[in-house]
């Protein structure tokens, strides 16, 4: 979202959109899970950076770097599970995680502790990072399609990963991408633009692909208001007919930033592209964690897209580090949940 800029004479329809614009910054400012007890957030007007707490494992490599693409340069950091000794030739698989509007890197890192089960499962995480510049609210353009912002972003996140493909030992047969918010729609967004990239895809209180065009569209989707469809693959990859990778859903149906309807919109949207039908709704819960209705897709005897809607969690990742913005310690592992459904495609 370009930042506001004085203008000397406005029409109702661009007061309008501008009116469009500010909700929408509200909107996707960092909110706290209801189940997490923090300080009062900062004003939403302004976002706040901030220091998380123990962020990472004190061993592994925490690696900094930069990637040109189509929207400009993106920074990134590189977790690398220390130990990683490998064999001549042996690589190893790769999860990217997108983070959420509000937020950094850095900090989805700290709330989800992935690089925990980077470490205990031998693979790489890759952090791409939003400008500011390009988003004054760190929010990945993922719904700017009308404009080129989406294709070009996610783009630049594709030469991103081949950048650390080309560096480092990634086994690019074994790439994931989850994404939080702003990062699952966007994460979404590069699966379906980029199918024979990515064998597994997350998304975490997301919004449906495909149904904004625009920020002053993004609302409305973000209520689960508009229709979704299928973004076209670029033309060079849609000759090569790559089917759409498995999917998996997490969303709180507590979340009052991004209304759950998205959750079963993106379930049904692709399920219908790989031709898989939904089974029946089962309860899960363990101890005194948030329960789940979980739904599978399946087309062949096999899970497509796996749906997991928790009660009563809020705009937060699940089973997340507490005391942060953006996390509820109170919802089940999300993170062990990603990597369990992101390891099993991997395995087909």
């Amino acid at each position: 979202m370009p930042r506001r800029s004085p203008l000397f004479s406005l029409s109702a329809l661009t007061r309008a959109y501008r009116r469009n614009l500010k909700a929408f910054a509200r909107a996707t400012q960092p909110v706290r899970a209801r189940a997490v007890a923090v300080p009062r957030a900062p004003s939403p007007a302004i976002p706040v950076a901030r220091t998380p707490r123990k962020p990472l494992p004190a061993s592994g490599e925490w690696m900094a770097g930069m990637a040109p693409g189509p929207a400009g340069a993106r920074r990134f950091h590189l977790y690398v599970p220390p130990g990683l000794a490998l064999r001549p030739g042996e690589k190893r698989p790769l999860l990217v995680m997108l983070h959420g509007c509000g937020q950094t890197g850095r900090e989805l890192a700290a709330s989800s502790r992935m690089n925990r089960l980077a470490v205990r499962h031998r693979f790489l995480v890759l952090y791409p990072e939003q400008e500011r510049l390009a988003n004054a609210h760190g929010c990945w353009n993922w719904f700017d399609r009308r404009s080129g912002k989406a294709d070009a972003e996610a783009a630049t996140l594709l030469a991103a990963i081949d950048r650390v493909a080309r560096r480092h030992p990634v086994d690019t047969t074994r790439v994931g991408v989850a994404g939080l918010s702003a990062g699952a729609s966007m994460a979404a967004l590069l699966a379906a633009r980029y199918p024979g990239r990515f064998f597994a895809v997350a998304m975490h209180s997301g919004v449906a692909p495909g149904s904004a065009d625009s920020a002053a569209t993004a609302m409305a989707a973000m209520r689960g208001r508009r229709a979704a469809h299928l973004p076209d693959p670029p033309p060079a990859l849609a000759a090569e007919g790559a089917p759409l990778p498995p999917l998996l859903i997490l969303h709180g149906d507590g979340d009052n930033v991004v209304s759950v309807r998205n959750a079963a919109a993106t379930a049904e949207l692709w399920a219908a592209a790989l031709g898989a039908r939904a089974g029946a709704v089962r309860t899960l819960q363990r101890g005194k964690r948030h329960a789940m209705r979980v739904t599978e897709y399946k087309a062949r005897g096999r899970a497509q897209v796996t749906l997991r809607e928790i009660v009563g969690l809020g705009h937060a990742w699940s089973g997340g580090a507490s005391g942060m913005p953006y996390s509820d310690s109170a919802g089940p592992d999300a993170s062990a949940l990603v990597w369990a459904f992101v390891a099993r495609q991997f395995r087909k």
